[in-house]
């Protein structure tokens, strides 16, 4: 499943294209709770059709119904909706904790500027959109570094980004679980064993599966700052060079699944072998996932994901949440319980 901005602006040209009049809405300024964060896009077509949310859904219907008492005219200049302004409206609105969300729209975007736009992002390159508030003129550059949405004197800015990659090393069970749920949440997957009796199973369509060895691979991905490299094979001749060219990357989440005892002779080997300090594996996660008891390869796959996207969110996990703390907590509960049962046989 494809990024949603990137979804969202294809359907959007292709409207435009088919010389349908069509609206760009952005989500700029949130108070109180907010159902989609800033800089979250939707389109609106002249027939009603709609891609991509700025809310829960109750203020695009009454965007929709606006579209449909005003017709979208090329001459019309952008304009700023406020929705939430008295609790009885974000009520109305479904906006939670009486919240309130400030919406920029665009009328009838520049075909031409759609296709740049697009075409960049296919590239995977981060592309900076400038919109002029007054004119609704579009400016596009190049740029290396993310950026929150901004307004800057006269100009709205957005950066679009290409899609989020996950570069899975095993084309196990357990790849194709963690594969599917990375491709509801917008990453482009790419799968990578030269095992043949694993490829040939391979049951997850949409997915670019590669045979040639791991760490050949990565070095070909170029991982970056969007990019995710998950090392499931348990088999350290396929991990371990994976992971080190991996961590000489700029790849955000690097990790790889095993035991806690299997994580630390990993690490020790990196250390005796490749010339790794412990600072240097700071980056490299193991056991992989969120504590959440898992046992079979579904559930193994949630725990994955949700550490990845926690990762990706710069949200800070509860060090009791990692896999190797919370199961050694459970050890010294176990040990302290086998201890008082002991004791008790012996009274």
């Amino acid at each position: 499943m494809e990024n949603i901005d990137i979804t969202v602006l294809r359907e959007l040209l292709h409207w435009r294209l088919n010389d349908k009049a069509a609206k760009l809405v952005t989500v700029v300024r949130t108070w109180g709770s907010s159902p989609r964060p800033i800089g979250s896009i939707m389109a609106i077509c002249d027939n009603g059709k709609v891609m991509g949310s700025v809310s829960g859904g109750c203020i695009e219907d009454d965007l929709i119904r606006k579209n449909t008492q005003n017709p979208i005219t090329s001459q019309s200049p952008p304009e700023f909706l406020k929705y939430g302004i008295s609790a009885d409206e974000a009520h109305r609105f479904g906006l939670p904790c009486g919240g309130t969300i400030e919406l920029f729209v665009e009328f009838n975007p520049d075909i031409a500027a759609l296709k740049t736009l697009i075409g960049h992002l296919d590239q995977g390159k981060l592309v900076k959109r400038s919109v002029n508030i007054q004119s609704g003129k579009v400016e596009l550059a190049i740029t290396t570094n993310p950026a929150e949405l901004e307004i800057s004197g006269s100009s709205l800015i957005n950066t679009f980004g290409p899609e989020y990659r996950m570069l899975i090393i095993g084309a196990g069970q357990l790849s194709e679980y963690l594969a599917t749920m990375a491709l509801f949440n917008g990453f482009a997957v790419t799968v990578c064993d030269p095992r043949e009796e694993y490829v040939g199973h391979w049951a997850v369509a949409n997915v670019n599966v590669v045979t040639k060895s791991p760490d050949d691979v990565v070095v070909d991905f170029k991982p970056d700052a969007r990019t995710c490299v998950v090392a499931l094979t348990h088999d350290p001749k396929l991990d371990d060079l994976a992971l080190l060219e991996a961590l000489e990357t700029n790849a955000f989440y690097v990790g790889a699944i095993g035991s806690r005892r299997n994580n630390a002779a990993r690490k020790q080997r990196m250390i005796d072998h490749f010339d790794h300090t412990d600072t240097s594996l700071a980056k490299l996660r193991g056991p992989i996932g969120i504590f959440i008891g898992s046992k079979t390869p579904s559930e193994i796959a949630v725990s994955i994901m949700a550490e990845i996207l926690a990762v990706k969110n710069n949200v800070q996990l509860p060090r009791e949440m990692e896999v190797a703390i919370a199961k050694n907590a459970l050890l010294i509960v176990e040990n302290d319980d086998l201890n008082d049962e002991n004791a008790c046989k012996t009274i």
